[in-house]
């Protein structure tokens, strides 16, 4: 369609187009030119990574950890400092962003916005005070809570984008009382946008993890009348016990009424069993070399101090592999070579012994009956060899400090757990940053946690993506990221939906919708 006959299809909606900025937009997508993406609060780039995959273009975006816009530039933008620099977008405008990333005019730069602010700028804010923030640029200074979400606003009035997505942790449908994701809709809808929010998972798109997440969409009202969330593309029963977010957040809604107001909610579609079957963790991890944890441990070559990426391991032995991992390994321009460099893990010598010793789907309580057992087997061998000790004694509690954890299983009922290896994992937490206990790899042989890329690949990240900086912070840019196939999934609906191609110069990766689980 021509530019003319956008602005004409728009007026005949009753519609001000008196700039015609975001009808041009379009009409410059549609001619072929890739849509152009800014990414907020963009961690290391998950979602960026998935909408490149979609044949979008990513122009910049704002990061405040250093690590992770480190990781967001040198995986996007390489060589080019200013795109791998920390910004704190309350001390950036969008003006002064889009000089520093030399993006050109500010509201002619991009296309989409996508991110999503953390859930605590919004917390207890309340609807009237986020339309406060809104339209009065000096509110923030009586609520500082408030000024993450007013940035937000104000990047996306002064880049004009046709589309945002946001995202964010199912409890933002019910924080302190609030529905957050409603106000938001309310706010960008007076903008001029057509919005509305579901709750997606993450394994129903195949990625091999049970994530559940919000999703916000918004379109201007000039090109779109209607939201459209991306159909499942696969489909796995979840666990007894494990009935996800989704149930929990709208249980509270329902609880305190505020399902009743959430005109923008839209169910999520249906994932049904005669789906192809979600990606497990075996099929996600199988390829990759093990990691025999006790071994390395006695051979000297598993020690305390930083992990750092400075060294290759091969990928080994040619093994089948999956249609995932055979993704992971090729994804267009994230290729990995012939090996990884991030492939390590934790240094937890006391637990090896008792990881091994866990069954799959085991939790904190179980593995402290576990490692109770093997404190009392090592008490017997004692007493066997004419060595036994008494309860009490130094050498008696040295040894109970030496297998049994300390913590209460009461108060940490799920701290720890080992993944089942036929079922996608649980979801990835930014805590995997400080233990990453809570995902034990399901190989009893390996008896270890699972390594900074056995992460990435539950995040559906291929072998080519680089974290930079060392363990730590790259366990926390992964596990804070939104899942690069389940963006894919996304960014795929939101090209259909505005009609624009999604072939680009910057590679097109089509497993999202196709892939099949394979051992």
């Amino acid at each position: 369609m021509s530019l003319d006959a956008e602005v004409k299809r728009a007026f005949s909606r009753g519609l001000n187009v008196s700039s015609n900025v975001f009808v041009s937009k379009l009409a410059r997508m549609r001619a072929g030119k890739p849509a152009r993406v800014l990414d907020l609060f963009a961690g290391c780039g998950g979602l960026s990574l998935g909408f490149h995959a979609a044949g979008f273009k990513i122009v910049g975006a704002v990061e405040f950890d250093r690590d992770a816009a480190r990781s967001h530039g040198h995986n996007f933008h390489p060589g080019q400092e200013a795109h791998a620099q920390a910004i704190d977008i309350t001390a950036t405008g969008p003006d002064a962003l889009a000089a520093k990333l030399d993006l050109g005019q500010t509201d002619q730069a991009v296309d989409l916005i996508i991110g999503g602010p953390p859930c605590q700028a919004f917390a207890r804010v309340g609807r009237p005070k986020l339309r406060e923030v809104d339209e009065h640029p000096e509110a923030f200074r009586h609520d500082p809570r408030a000024r993450l979400y007013q940035e937000y606003l104000h990047y996306v009035e002064a880049f004009k984008p046709i589309a945002v997505l946001m995202e964010n942790v199912p409890d933002v449908l019910n924080h302190g009382g609030q529905n957050l994701a409603e106000e938001i809709c309310e706010v960008l809808e007076a903008k001029g946008y057509v919005a509305g929010y579901t709750l997606l998972n993450a394994a129903f798109y195949g990625v091999p993890q049970m994530r559940e997440r919000m999703f916000l969409m918004a379109y201007r009202r000039e090109v779109v009348d209607r939201i459209v969330f991306p159909e499942p593309t696969h489909w796995v029963k979840l666990p007894p016990g494990y009935e996800g977010s989704r149930a929990v957040a709208l249980k509270f809604l329902k609880k305190d009424r505020l399902l009743e107001d959430a005109f923008d909610y839209l169910p999520p579609p249906e994932a049904v069993p005669d789906l192809t079957p979600a990606v497990t963790a075996k099929q996600a991890l199988g390829d990759l070399p093990p990691i025999d944890a006790r071994k390395e441990l006695a051979k000297g070559r598993l020690k305390r101090g930083a992990r750092r990426f400075d060294q290759i391991m091969p990928y080994g032995e040619a093994v089948r592999l999956s249609a995932y991992a055979q993704l992971m390994r090729s994804w267009p321009r994230f290729e990995a070579g012939n090996g990884l460099t991030d492939h390590v893990i934790r240094y937890l010598p006391r637990d090896y012994p008792l990881f091994a010793r866990l069954n799959p789907g085991d939790q904190y309580p179980e593995a402290f009956q576990h490692a109770n057992t093997m404190f009392e087997e090592a008490l017997a061998a004692r007493a066997a060899e004419g060595k036994p000790l008494r309860e009490g004694s130094a050498a008696y509690d040295a040894l109970k400090k030496s297998i049994v954890p300390p913590y209460d299983p009461g108060k940490f009922p799920n701290k720890w757990r080992k993944m089942w290896a036929d079922a996608p994992a649980r979801t990835l937490m930014a805590h995997l940053g400080k233990d990453s206990y809570s995902h034990i790899h399901y190989d009893h042989d390996q008896a270890r946690t699972i390594s900074v890329r056995e992460a990435a690949r539950l995040q559906s990240f291929p072998d080519g993506f680089t974290f930079l900086g060392t363990m730590n912070p790259a366990f926390r840019q992964i596990g804070n990221a939104v899942p690069p196939l389940m963006a894919k999934a996304i960014a795929t609906q939101m090209a259909a939906t505005l009609q624009i191609s999604e072939e680009s110069d910057y590679g097109h990766c089509t497993a999202a919708g196709t892939l099949q689980a394979s051992a």
